[in-house]
């Protein structure tokens, strides 16, 4: 082979577009036909369930995750969650029992999804709204997650202490009096909290839930001993990562959190906060 010298004009006159046709990869034809073979005219019921996932396990669960308008990393960390014991909804817990793995997914309105989306109408633009949730669609999910369950807790806030009471999404001063950490919530002020509250949402993955730990591990190292710092979280996710909730919980137990809370809790929280706002003047 001769030497030469490349230059980038070179190399960039030479890019083009990687244009590739993701139904010809072998699961994705499995996945189509699959949804194709789905009974029309009548109700889809859980034994059809059971009969697509026992043609093909792996093909079946891509096509309940489509129903169930899940991104794959989530419904590979939601769904294990459903079970308990040997197999955590993977092939052999189907195997197991059949009707009871596809009575699981109840939890999460599968027919009632299901059967809405085979008798729905199809539009040319559904195609494309599909290819837009499941890219932007998916992260947004997130973020949507997270927001909830910040407006949740505010609307608490809101029936306790004055509007101007309630600090969010902002850096706190800490013990040293330099601290810059930020919380989701700060009472009575940003400058001399009483109370300190982060929310997390969880439903993310790898680095996403390392700074999940991080956020919780900052606060609780730069705050006031004498400052009430509060955990609001919830998710059925933490199923999947119980040794992270262990930590936090830990955490709790050390006395370094006063409590943690779920949306299920909220007439404790909202009593529990009651009870703080005593102590602020």
């Amino acid at each position: 082979m001769k030497r030469s010298r490349q230059t980038f004009e070179e190399i960039a006159a030479s890019l083009r577009v990687l244009e590739v046709d993701w139904m010809e990869d072998p699961h994705a034809g499995k996945v189509i036909t699959m949804l194709k073979s789905l009974p029309v005219g009548r109700k889809i019921t859980g034994n059809d369930v059971i009969k697509i996932l026992e043609t093909d396990f792996r093909a079946a669960s891509t096509v309940l995750r489509l129903f169930l308008g899940m991104a794959k990393d989530e419904y590979d960390r939601d769904i294990p969650a459903l079970f308990e014991g040997t197999g955590a909804g993977k092939v052999t817990k189907f195997k197991q029992d059949p009707k009871a793995f596809v009575a699981a997914f109840a939890k999460l309105d599968l027919l009632k999804k299901i059967n809405a989306e085979v008798t729905r109408p199809l539009e040319w633009s559904d195609r494309l709204v599909g290819l837009f949730e499941g890219g932007w669609g998916s992260a947004r999910k997130g973020q949507l997650r997270g927001r909830m369950l910040e407006d949740f807790v505010e609307d608490i806030l809101l029936k306790i202490f004055s509007k101007d009471q309630i600090i969010p999404r902002c850096q706190f001063l800490g013990a040293s009096g330099l601290s810059s950490e930020k919380a989701d919530f700060a009472i009575p002020s940003a400058e001399d909290a009483h109370i300190l509250i982060e929310v997390k949402a969880f439903n993310a993955t790898g680095s996403k839930q390392t700074d999940v730990l991080g956020d919780i591990y900052r606060i609780v190292e730069q705050r006031r001993d004498d400052t009430a710092f509060i955990l609001v979280t919830d998710g059925i996710s933490w199923k999947a990562r119980q040794n992270d909730l262990r930590k936090i919980i830990k955490l709790q137990n050390e006395g370094r959190i006063r409590k943690i809370y779920t949306m299920a809790m909220a007439d404790q929280l909202e009593a529990d906060l009651r009870s703080l706002a005593e102590g602020i003047v």
